[in-house]
């Protein structure tokens, strides 16, 4: 039997997403995109935050091109919609996901990340969308989500020159939110997903779906959706848990000063 291309690992609260074909730098396979999308469509209910990392040197490499020397244009498009389908399964889990990101990050492993919420690189990490050097053309959804991180105008750029930003130039354009040491992503990667977990359900479910969709609309729309957000989550028990323990705490922090 083959082994897995995608591992997913449950740790408590935390689930692992691991990219699992490492002498081929990760390249996204058709066999690749299947475990990943069954990996993202559902976790235990126990499960409140995910990491997606990959095994190896590298995060991932892009496509495997050896698949795509041939195609016709309906299956092409098909294929691309697929991609499409794979990066909302990670935007649109239900859950926070937290990249941590080593060695390549290249084309569509490159806009598979720009679906994720937060973005950890280790020193090691580089960023390319090589594709207009190779005659093709991005298809993952890097067209909508890495123009929203970077702006179109150096999207258009990294795509004609193919050039490629280290992991402290790529945290400099906002392509990671934590540049961390060598080796060091996935252990931030665990604390920040222990803290994120601890988080309400209904806050981190509103953050993650709300604040995109606002991002789209016209001022007063957005507005008028981030009240119905608030309220839903202000008359959450979770809110009145939450404010409860603050103004102990707050409480508290004043008495021990006052003394």
């Amino acid at each position: 039997m083959n082994e897995a291309v995608v591992r997913k690992e449950i740790r408590g609260s935390v689930a692992i997403v691991t990219l699992n074909r490492p002498t081929k730098r990760n390249a996204l396979s058709k066999q690749l995109f299947i475990e990943l999308k069954a990996a993202f469509s559902s976790f235990p209910s126990s499960v409140r935050a995910v990491i997606f990392t990959g095994e190896g040197k590298h995060f991932c490499a892009g496509l495997d091109l050896s698949e795509h020397r041939h195609h016709e244009p309906f299956e092409a498009t098909l294929y691309s919609r697929w991609g499409h389908e794979i990066v909302n399964a990670i935007r649109y889990c239900g859950l926070p996901v937290i990249s941590a990101l080593h060695g390549a990050v290249i084309g569509g492993g490159f806009e598979m990340i720009s679906a994720t919420h937060i973005r950890i690189a280790d020193e090691t990490a580089f960023y390319q969308l090589p594709e207009g050097r190779r005659g093709i053309f991005v298809g993952g959804g890097g067209t909508v989500f890495i123009s929203r991180i970077i702006g179109p105008d150096r999207m258009t750029e990294m795509m004609l020159t193919g050039r490629k930003f280290d992991a402290q130039e790529g945290h400099h354009l906002g392509l990671s939110h934590y540049l961390v040491p060598e080796g060091q992503a996935l252990e931030k990667a665990l604390e920040l997903a222990e803290q994120v977990a601890g988080n309400a359900v209904i806050s981190n479910y509103l953050m993650l779906n709300a604040i995109g969709h606002i991002s789209q609309m016209p001022a007063e729309t957005g507005l008028f959706t981030e009240a119905v957000a608030q309220a839903l989550v202000m008359t959450s028990s979770d809110a009145v848990t939450g404010i409860d323990e603050f103004l102990v705490k707050k409480q508290d922090f004043n008495f021990k000063a006052a003394e």
